[in-house]
């Protein structure tokens, strides 16, 4: 079970929330695992410091190994690395960059593993191993390496990170808000990352120079509600967004933002709750901003198809690889997708929907 700061104090002697509900989302894990190489490094301490003010318990580990978070099945070793940070150093395969269409140039990783439970998860098949959550001790030399990958006079995109909420784990590591320092000392390079936490009160005064979108990552409300354990209401994410977007002058952080909306699902009556999240969006993003949709339609693989359900196995989520169609990769892989009437429908009221009401936004792309 996801413990949030609603649950539990911050810290020894702090001050009680007046208004849980207003409270950001957070994540606390029960475990928080170091490997020594870690806390050799400067940012692995800095991570430990986090944590320790947090009251949560630390163990060192013997070696540069994970060991202990598997349970009698599946489902008890899911339930297990939920409830685990670990700390570890990237290995050097994280140091070889890979491109990430259509969201951005390259993809690179300050974590992997998600504290949320979506039951949908793109994670699910994957990652190897339990799904822990994984912080990287080594961010200075992961952000170090990026400036190989930049093109002189061109802008290089970077999305941070596809195996992870980076948001969601922000208050124990500090690293997306060095990743966003970072960026915005480099004129050629942007920064890109989502989530579906709203913890963004420390991100706001940040010198980012323009240089880091930020995004939301929402749904209709009945998909929301029941497959998207664990992350903050879409209301919330939403305000998050605002307060992002909103010039400094009123108290927000002059970022540019973007809405992913995804999974998208043709649920019974989508296009009345798919209204209604638009209706909520309207509301706030009521200003003028640089303001972009990516539209992501459902797609599972035969592999995470098994792992969703050994992790949920009464999941409601439509598994049905009867009613879709195949898809095939340049590799062999296959994924299931919705059929091509269907996706024609469902992108054009999306882009219908957004044409009319938000003008002045910009659509990246549907898949």
């Amino acid at each position: 079970m996801t413990t949030t700061v609603s649950e539990r104090s911050l810290s020894s002697g702090s001050t009680s929330l007046q208004n849980a509900s207003d409270a950001p989302r957070l994540w606390l894990p029960e475990r928080v695992l170091f490997t020594p190489s870690a806390l050799e490094l400067p940012w692995g301490q800095q991570i430990l410091s986090r944590v320790e003010a947090l009251n949560l318990p630390v163990e060192t580990l013997p070696r540069d190994r994970l060991t202990g978070l598997r349970g009698e099945d599946d489902r008890e070793t899911y339930a297990i690395a939920k409830r685990t940070l670990a700390v570890v150093v990237a290995p050097p395969s994280h140091f070889k960059l890979s491109p990430i269409p259509p969201s951005a140039d390259w993809q690179f990783h300050l974590a992997e593993g998600c504290p949320a439970h979506c039951q949908y998860c793109y994670l699910a098949g994957s990652l190897q191993g339990p799904p822990v959550i994984r912080a990287y001790a080594n961010l200075p030399q992961i952000l170090e390496n990026l400036a190989a990958y930049e093109r002189p006079g061109q802008i290089t995109s970077y999305e941070v990170s596809c195996y992870t909420d980076p948001l969601g784990i922000e208050h124990l590591t500090g690293s997306l808000a060095e990743c966003i320092r970072y960026f915005g000392t480099r004129p050629d390079a942007h920064l890109r990352w989502v989530s579906k936490f709203d913890g963004v009160d420390r991100l706001l005064d940040l010198p980012h120079n323009g240089r880091t979108r930020c995004r939301m990552s929402v749904n209709a409300a009945p998909i929301a509600q029941k497959l998207e354990g664990g992350t903050a209401f879409v209301a919330k994410r939403l305000q998050a967004l605002r307060q992002l977007a909103l010039p400094r002058s009123q108290g927000g952080g002059g970022y540019p933002i973007g809405l992913v909306i995804a999974p998208i699902m043709p649920i019974d009556d989508w296009q009345i709750h798919y209204s209604q999240l638009f209706d909520a969006i309207e509301a706030a993003i009521d200003f003028d901003c640089d303001f972009t949709f990516e539209l992501i339609s459902h797609r599972f693989t035969p592999g995470s198809k098994d792992a969703l359900l050994s992790w949920y196995p009464n999941t409601t989520l439509d598994l049905d690889e009867s009613t879709r169609s195949v898809k095939r990769n340049k590799f062999g892989g296959t994924k299931y997708v919705y059929a091509t009437e269907t996706m024609k429908t469902l992108r054009r009221f999306f882009e219908q929907e957004i044409a009319r009401r938000f003008p002045q936004a910009r659509v990246l792309y549907w898949t």
